[in-house]
């Protein structure tokens, strides 16, 4: 096909983009010796091809007139071939423009994708979706703005948008499993019950998936595969991707929750040299990837995935910031959780082999810093890729938080495992300060979470020892072997009351250990309601009902528990502080934390370090008269354990032996609160308060509690009283003044 004449464009903005009486055409690459613009119809067939003009500063450009949004189209590009060399252009390939904002046809596996000797002159259109134009200016935001809810008020729910309401019968039919769905008022209505701020989906941007995900008859639902960086997908669509996901995030702004977006920055499909050209490959293969420097036919990969982009080159890191701005000022969302995101900060090293070096200070890192269209947006990093020296847990700068892996295994060991650090896990409830307390970082740094969408749900945790991933059509040899795991006795669902009451009361604990901690917690869509995966602790493939929420399966009395938990947050500051805990004294005099052992002393030195289940307890003052001194008691043992309260005026507002957690309710069916707890309420003794003291603090010295400052004094307290198994409690002292 012959190509046409067209009149020269802008070389800004990068990607299609309508004006009066055209469409501007704009794409980067630094080797090509031509670029040439395909115009496709609804059915894929081609109808003219265009030459862009340029480059210029790289950049090749075009003015197409007459024409506008619904537009189908395609790049090919011609230059050198040379793989040794990083060079991978070749015009038999159709290439997908890497800002399209909306795709059309779907990709299809074909070996004409592959960058093989023999498949070199095929032409890979016909399998190829292709980018279609929109324009940005036509949708009704209503006033919609960001809500900017401070970080120490935010609990975060993942959720994954089709398996959140795939199977609610309180949502239309042809509404569930879409953005559509998720902003229905059935949807919205349990989020708002629940008491979540934020909704954190699981990637929501253009993906595909694997070619051996196609050949087993799968598909990859977690949709960690992004094709397409800056348009919603389809999947979740039923007309209009674009308009449908703003729609749904307006919805939920009007409800007071923010939309917080996981996104993929570290990879894309293209795989490593084997894998198929598909954008940015045939664009700009040396631009756009880290590439082995003993030998540029071959990629870095610190994804695990087969390549890994690199945020240091300029044009890469300009398309991540330019997506990143698109969301947030054309799609309104309010953050990122950035997958793998120590693949942003690698770095090459003067001599090195090969680049890989982590730098806080890398080009992404500064430039998101410093961009004011992303000022005061959400960013959450998972602080580790799939390379040496990628763990960076605590690394980040300020104004980031971290998915913080050692609270979810601390938590997990605690009460599933034989050996319990009680200094690791009162380190982690409060802040985990030795990953995060520097740089003027605050405990909200800490993104705390038992459960993600990779792993056993919170159900199956407590049901299954071994993870059963069949399924997956990998054996069961894909999925973590070493989750913290303990099933109670019984492998799988059991009839055993005994069994169920154990899992009933762990779930509950550790429900309770996550939102009564300092820092920003997480929940996983489903375990507020029980949700169970049948063991599978891998499930990125399981399109089906192992991984939609089951809504028939609901436990109500589990999610009533949960959004208890929720309102105690939010109802008492001490639990979500923006300082750290430091065992110093508030502004009323209060010490902000206290420790106490099982007879209600301050904790010494060495039962911080001590393995066992002896109980403790965190005691945290009041910073004013508004407030009330707290008190949360653990007992991560299977049997009843003594302790000794301190004296004062307590209320009880929290038993997890209780099914609601809710103290005096008859509803639930692991009984009433224990008699002698209910002895202690009763007592209402008024003697010298624990608040009085204004001992010096000593440092505890343990190595896993480091940040705990700790009174040297010794309150007395009332006789011994039984806790009973796997329980934590919580008082509220009378209010001063």
């Amino acid at each position: 096909m012959k190509n046409e004449t067209m009149p020269a464009g802008r070389t800004w903005p990068l990607g299609a983009t309508c004006t009066d009486g055209g469409i501007n055409f704009a794409v980067f690459s630094s080797g090509a010796l031509s670029v040439t613009l395909c115009v496709f119809d609804a059915k894929g067939h081609e109808k003219a091809r265009y030459a862009l003009n340029g480059p210029q500063n790289n950049i090749w450009h075009g003015f197409l007139p007459d024409a506008g949004p619904g537009l189908i189209y395609g790049y090919r590009v011609d230059g050198p071939y040379d793989p040794s060399r990083g060079l991978r252009y070749n015009p038999s390939r159709l290439l997908l423009d890497p800002y399209a904002r909306r795709l059309h046809g779907e990709f299809r596996w074909h070996e004409s994708h592959l960058d093989r000797p023999d498949t070199q002159l095929d032409d890979n259109a016909a399998w190829m979706p292709k980018a279609v134009v929109t324009d940005d200016r036509c949708f009704d935001w209503e006033g919609d703005r960001p809500l900017h809810i401070p970080m120490a008020d935010s609990v975060i729910y993942e959720v994954h948008v089709k398996g959140f309401t795939r199977t609610n019968p309180h949502v239309p039919a042809e509404l569930r499993g879409t953005y559509e769905g998720m902003a229905t008022p059935a949807a919205i209505e349990h989020l708002k019950r629940l008491g979540v701020t934020a909704v954190e989906l699981l990637p929501v941007q253009e993906s595909i998936s694997e070619g051996t995900l196609i050949e087993m008859g799968l598909s990859n639902y977690w949709g960690y595969n992004t094709l397409a960086f800056f348009a919603p997908s389809r999947r979740y669509a039923r007309q209009d991707p674009v308009n449908e996901f703003r729609h749904m995030v307006k919805a939920l702004h009007r409800a007071g929750i923010e939309v917080i977006l996981d996104v993929v920055y570290n990879h894309t499909p293209e795989g490593d040299q084997r894998g198929p050209t598909l954008s940015w490959r045939g664009l700009d293969n040396q631009a756009y990837y880290h590439l082995s420097r003993q030998d540029p036919a071959y990629y870095c990969n610190y994804t695990g995935t087969g390549n890994s982009l690199n945020a240091s080159n300029y044009t890469t890191l300009q398309m991540i910031l330019d997506s990143l701005r698109y969301w947030v000022e054309e799609m309104h969302v309010d953050g990122f959780r950035f997958d793998l995101a120590s693949v942003l900060g690698r770095m090459a090293l003067p001599g090195a082999v090969d680049p890989g070096h982590f730098d806080r200070y890398a080009p992404f890192f500064q430039a998101i810093r410093q961009d004011p269209a992303l000022a005061g947006i959400k960013l959450i990093a998972e602080p580790w890729d799939a390379a040496a020296g990628g763990y960076q847990l605590g690394g980040y700068l300020p104004g980031w938080s971290e998915w913080n892996d050692r609270f979810r295994d601390t938590v997990r060991c605690f009460w599933l495992q034989p050996d319990k650090n009680r200094g690791a896990f009162a380190s982690q409830i409060s802040g985990a300060s030795e990953q995060f307390h520097h740089d003027g970082r605050t405990p909200q740094a800490s993104i705390n979470f038992i459960t993600s969408h990779d792993g056993f749900t919170l159900n199956d945790l407590v049901t299954y020892n071994q993870k059963h991933n069949e399924a997956n059509g990998e054996d069961n040899r894909d999925g973590h072997n070493d989750n913290h795991c303990w099933n109670a006795g019984v492998e799988g669902p059991s009839d055993d009351p005994d069994i169920n009451r154990t899992r009933n009361r762990l779930k509950r604990v550790m429900l309770a250990s996550l939102l009564l901690a300092q820092g920003t917690p997480m929940l996983t869509a489903g375990d507020e309601m029980g949700r169970t995966q049948q063991g599978n602790n891998n499930a990125y493939n399981q399109d089906n009902a192992i991984s939609w929420l089951d809504w028939g399966a609901a436990d109500p009395d589990l999610l009533e528990y949960t959004s208890y938990l929720i309102s105690l947050r939010r109802k008492h500051p001490q639990l979500r502080l923006p300082v750290w805990l430091l065992g110093a004294p508030t502004a009323s005099g209060m010490l902000d934390v206290q420790w106490l052992n099982d007879e209600g002393q301050q904790m010494r030195t060495d039962q911080w370090s001590q393995n066992g289940d002896g109980v403790f307890a965190q005691f945290l003052g009041a910073h004013n008269n508004q407030e009330q001194d707290l008190l949360i008691v653990f007992n991560p043992d299977g049997e009843n354990r003594p302790f000794v309260m301190p004296e004062g005026d307590w209320t009880m507002v929290l038993d997890t032996n209780q099914a609601d957690g809710q103290p005096w309710r008859a509803n639930s069916p692991e009984g009433r609160v224990d008699e002698t707890m209910t002895q202690i309420m009763r007592m209402g003794l008024a003697v010298k308060k624990i608040s009085k003291l204004r001992a010096p603090v000593v440092k505890c010295k343990t190595q896993d509690a480091t940040s705990m400052d700790v009174p040297a004094a010794k309150p007395k307290g009332t006789a011994a009283r039984t806790l009973r198994p796997h329980s934590i409690y919580m008082f509220v002292a009378r209010r001063k003044g």
